[in-house]
């Protein structure tokens, strides 16, 4: 199976993909690297998505498990949200085979403007962790926003691990803990629509395998780096990521 493809696409599919996790890793937008690459192979846009989500679910369950280790997830908090994000993007996934997902495009425009001027707005939001116990309406407030972010997911994708890290750093957590969670639930909400594409039978293995290794790599590589650096670091990169998921998405809406 490896062994029939061109050296260069191997490079190039390897080269991306650790890009990809490296930035997705931290605060997600790998999307904006990995896609293009797997539209390049000249991969179909439902295959190219498909097989995304298994490079994607290789590196994000990397990533999660890096960021547990360091005791930066907050994993007893969150566990319970896995199989509700899991289902979520399943059903998100099953629906985007009957309609067109660009009927979600506008409202994501407009909620990654909101999450990108307000993290620019409130310049120490994130520093510290100032997560307490939520109440009961909150708490369910918070498992309908997850869901609703998983379905999401599986329905179109871009800017989920920022809507994520938007999620927890809204109910107190600091940048590198909204990242850990956020990297955890993402893991839950691409494991989920990968195991509809599998149903579905859209996946490209070759593409997908090679892609998934190079994301293991990378997501160590970037979880580990913004480890070191600290929530400082994330919430720069953070924006940054934001802006372009904003910038590369609205190009696509309004001119493609």
């Amino acid at each position: 199976m490896f062994l029939e493809l061109d050296p260069s696409l191997i490079l190039i599919l390897f080269l991306f993909g650790f890009l990809a996790a490296f930035i997705d890793s931290v605060v997600g937008g790998g999307g904006l690297i990995s896609l293009p690459a797997l539209f390049f192979t000249g991969l179909s846009p439902s295959a190219a998505v498909a097989t995304n989500k298994l490079a994607g679910t290789m590196g994000s369950l990397t990533s999660a498990i890096t960021f547990y280790r360091s005791g930066q997830l907050d994993l007893k908090t969150i566990a319970k949200l896995f199989p509700i994000v899991f289902i979520s993007a399943m059903v998100g996934a099953w629906i985007v085979h009957l309609m067109d997902p660009n009927v979600l495009k506008p409202l994501m425009l407009f909620m990654l403007a909101v999450v990108g001027v307000y993290t620019v707005l409130k310049k120490d939001w994130g520093s510290i962790s100032t997560f307490k116990k939520l109440t009961t309406k909150k708490l369910i407030g918070f498992i309908i926003l997850v869901s609703t972010i998983g379905f999401y997911d599986g329905f179109l994708g871009p800017g989920t691990g920022s809507f994520l890290i938007f999620a927890f750093l809204m109910i107190g957590f600091d940048f590198l803990k909204a990242a850990g969670n956020a990297k955890f639930l993402n893991f839950a909400s691409n494991i989920g629509a990968l195991v509809m594409f599998l149903f579905l039978g859209q996946i490209n293995f070759a593409y997908g395998l090679i892609m998934g290794t190079a994301q293991i790599i990378g997501a160590v590589c970037g979880s580990k780096f913004a480890i070191k650096r600290g929530s400082g670091y994330v919430r720069v990169l953070f924006i940054v990521v934001t802006v372009l998921l904003l910038a590369k998405n609205t190009y696509d809406y309004f001119f493609s």
